[in-house]
């Protein structure tokens, strides 16, 4: 489908203008030989946008909706209760069109909806500040992995296995360029984290210890004596979190003693929209404020001693001093952020403690529902609204047909870990208010019959 703005009258007088009689003459430095003659074979004629929009509505039903069918999927993704007076706040057109807010005399809206959002996420991080978002969590937990470099001067990352594997991905192709080196290892299938190795391999050249809390199998851990044990070697402890509903029932990891945490804040007011946009989450402590990248919002008082909203510390941004930044993130997830920040505000401290209830609730009698399925074994022991089962086949094509039956059952294992033979029967399990005891009772009868 082509979009052509002119008319024949216009693309004459731009042709005039410039000196040309055709536009095919706009080509004539492009040799004929390399020229197109004729139609390229087998390709249809562009279509009318009446047409293209019958064949992509056609596509798009090949889909299984999320709302529509039983889903379990998570692993860093999901699905959640949305609010619909989220979208009608974001889509207000001061919200929507805005943009940076570097003149904050015109911006004031903006910047009190960033300030709001950094005080949550601060709060529920267990931390003193925390930035105004970030592109999403695997990008926050990279920058959080060079903010350690920046102010240790190590160059070793402790990675948990748990951590998401797209997580890792990003932090090794970073690394290339900055010279860290990252200790990584795949998860076990088993029901502890693997808090005793990184215990172990804490020494005096680690910058910091990551790791993830629910982690990849969704089991929890007890943070503190990995935050003791990094702290007495001179390193910095990392938390990763990317199912924040979690925070209403489990302990913050800041209260634990970690450094920095960061995560993705995708579940709370930000729909799973086919993998995005997605919002960034980065919090830490004072003394490290200054080495933290990407905006803040901060209030000061006007020279009439009124409330007024600024950007702060943005040398550490690109657009100030590029050869010295503290990121190669110089925006934020505005429109994304400020979901989060109205789902929240709707919740309250106690809404977000009754759905992480209800969340927990709802996994806890899933888990115990599959694990009576015959060939089926549950791996995890504490976990939040995410937990991971040991089947008796390979996970990745029960996966495959429980969606030909219309249920999305799960993340395989496999599919994370390609090749991991060890992991290959591992089935991660996501539940959420959103789950129905008719969804729960529709996967397990399919997977006895699947694996009988």
């Amino acid at each position: 489908m082509r979009y052509l703005p002119l008319a024949e009258a216009d693309r004459r007088e731009m042709l005039r203008t410039i000196g040309a009689s055709s536009v095919e003459e706009l080509f004539v430095d492009v040799p004929e030989a390399a020229r197109l003659a004729a139609k390229i074979d087998g390709l249809p004629d562009h279509a009318t946008e009446l047409s293209v929009d019958r064949q992509l509505s056609a596509m798009a039903r090949r889909n299984l909706v999320a709302g529509e069918v039983p889903f379990f999927l998570g692993c860093g993704a999901y699905k959640h209760h949305i609010p619909s007076s989220v979208d009608h706040i974001i889509q207000r057109g001061e919200f929507l069109t805005s943009y940076t807010p570097y003149q904050p005399e015109i911006a004031q809206g903006t910047l009190q909806a960033l300030f709001e959002f950094q005080t949550q996420v601060a709060r529920l991080y267990g931390c003193d500040v925390a930035n105004a978002s970030m592109y999403d969590g695997s990008t926050a937990c990279w920058e959080a992995i060079g903010m350690a470099r920046r102010i240790t001067r190590r160059t070793k990352a402790l990675l948990s296995g748990g951590l998401h594997p797209h997580y890792v991905s990003v932090a090794k192709t970073m690394a290339r360029f900055t010279g860290d080196v990252l200790d990584t290892a795949l998860p076990e299938l088993g029901a502890e984290p693997d808090i005793a190795r990184l215990l172990d391999a804490i020494d005096a050249e680690t910058s910091c210890v990551v790791v993830q809390y629910p982690d990849i199998l969704g089991r929890i851990a007890d943070l503190s004596e990995l935050a003791e044990r990094a702290h007495a070697a001179g390193a910095l402890l990392i938390a990763v979190v990317t199912e924040p509903v979690a925070l209403g029932l489990i302990r913050a990891p800041g209260e634990m003693g970690a450094d920095i945490v960061v995560g993705e804040g995708q579940s709370i007011g930000v729909g799973l929209n086919f993998g995005g946009p997605y919002v960034g989450l980065f919090a830490t402590r004072d003394k490290y404020v200054r080495q933290m990248p990407g905006r803040l919002a901060g209030e000061t008082v006007d020279a009439e001693g009124k409330r007024g909203l600024v950007l702060t510390l943005s040398t550490r941004e690109q657009h100030i001093r590029r050869e010295k930044a503290t990121s190669n993130i110089c925006t934020n997830s505005g429109l994304c952020a400020l979901a989060f920040s109205v789902h929240m505000t709707l919740l309250g401290e106690t809404g977000l403690r009754r759905l992480a209830e209800l969340n927990h609730a709802k996994a806890v009698r899933a888990a115990e529902r599959l694990a009576r399925v015959p060939g089926v074994e549950l791996v995890s022991g504490s976990f939040f609204n995410e937990f991971t089962l040991r089947l008796s086949k390979e996970a990745r094509p029960v996966v495959r047909t429980l969606a030909e039956r219309g249920i999305l059952g799960g993340v395989s294992l496999g599919r994370l870990y390609p090749g991991a033979d060890a992991l290959a029967n591992g089935l991660v399990v996501a539940v959420t208010e959103t789950s129905t005891d008719e969804d729960v009772e529709a996967l397990s009868g399919a997977l006895e019959e699947i694996l009988a």
